[in-house]
């Protein structure tokens, strides 16, 4: 549990690979707002009982979940049955019709075992954005206008703080994802990231950023994006697969970054968005695992 400032808290879960997600807290006299939870019930359960300690057991009473993913959501269901749960209404259907909680397929090595946890929505959905108030501190709820790392996304941002939970619109230090968005909305969501002016950026993945941080790692990410959109342009025009055209990509400087075999996913994302098609998952995933020659590897 990491002290961002006075009544603001983020849960960083090392090593941020698949399914290894942070979560955070901004805390008031009376309650707390947790965003996010985590992809196992264990992992959910250290993370609360972490904040419990380190507020004196204010009770949790609202939650915001900045995307569909299970690593952000699946542990939704031990938060307090009275806590309310904000979602974006795109994010609420994905997690309704998610499969993947009743059972994670063998795409990663060792399968993910979430343990004793349920499906549970959003109680409140938004399309744009809205304030919450924990105690005197404003949050701001906020959808970035379009597609980017999902079609749900959602930060909380504190303006006075000047402190930023992105959710997986930023990967720090480790391999972005799109695969459910779209490459240049999340460029464009970085756009919209550092308008806000954010001091310190609590990532979906990776260690807290601060300072001249921020910017490098946004940098990096302006990087990663567009290698991915030269290589998707260069492949189509080839009439090469996604899959071929991933294992002609050097990716260079990002060749070190967990979970390089993105690459595949992301390029799948713009092949699947330049035909007008839906993106096919079981092909996408399958392709990545035939890029690394053997199931992605989490540490959950």
């Amino acid at each position: 549990m990491h002290h961002v400032v006075p009544g603001i808290h983020a849960w960083v879960q090392p090593d941020g690979s698949w399914w290894v997600n942070n979560a955070g807290a901004v805390v008031g006299d009376n309650g707390a707002l947790v965003i996010d939870t985590c992809a196992s019930a264990a992992r959910t359960r250290r993370f609360l009982d972490a904040l419990d300690t380190a507020t004196g057991g204010v009770p949790v009473r609202m939650a915001v979940n900045t995307h569909q993913h299970g690593d952000h959501t699946y542990g939704n269901s031990l938060l307090p049955s009275a806590a309310v749960i904000i979602g974006h209404a795109r994010m609420r259907e994905g997690l309704r019709v998610d499969p993947v909680i009743d059972g994670c397929p063998p795409l990663w090595s060792p399968v993910p075992d979430w343990g004793p946890v349920t499906r549970r929505l959003p109680d409140l959905t938004v399309d744009s954005g809205l304030t919450v108030h924990v105690g005197d501190r404003r949050v701001e709820v906020l959808h970035p206008g379009g597609p980017a790392h999902t079609t749900g996304d959602l930060v909380a941002w504190l303006p006075e703080d000047e402190v930023l939970f992105s959710g997986d619109l930023v990967f720090a230090g480790l391999t972005p994802l799109v695969f459910m968005g779209s490459v240049p909305g999340a460029l464009a969501a970085l756009d919209w990231l550092e308008s806000l002016h954010p001091r310190i950026v609590v990532p979906g993945h990776g260690p807290v950023l601060a300072g001249a941080q921020v910017e490098r790692v946004f940098a990096e990410h302006r990087q990663y994006y567009r290698l991915v959109l030269h290589a998707a342009e260069e492949g189509m025009s080839r009439d090469l697969t996604p899959l071929q055209a991933a294992r002609q990509v050097d990716l260079g400087e990002f060749a070190g970054w967990a979970d390089a075999e993105r690459i595949v996913l992301n390029l799948h994302r713009v092949y699947a968005d330049h035909a007008g098609r839906d993106l096919d998952p079981v092909a996408a995933f399958g392709d990545a695992i035939a890029w690394l020659g053997h199931p992605m590897h989490t540490s959950l």
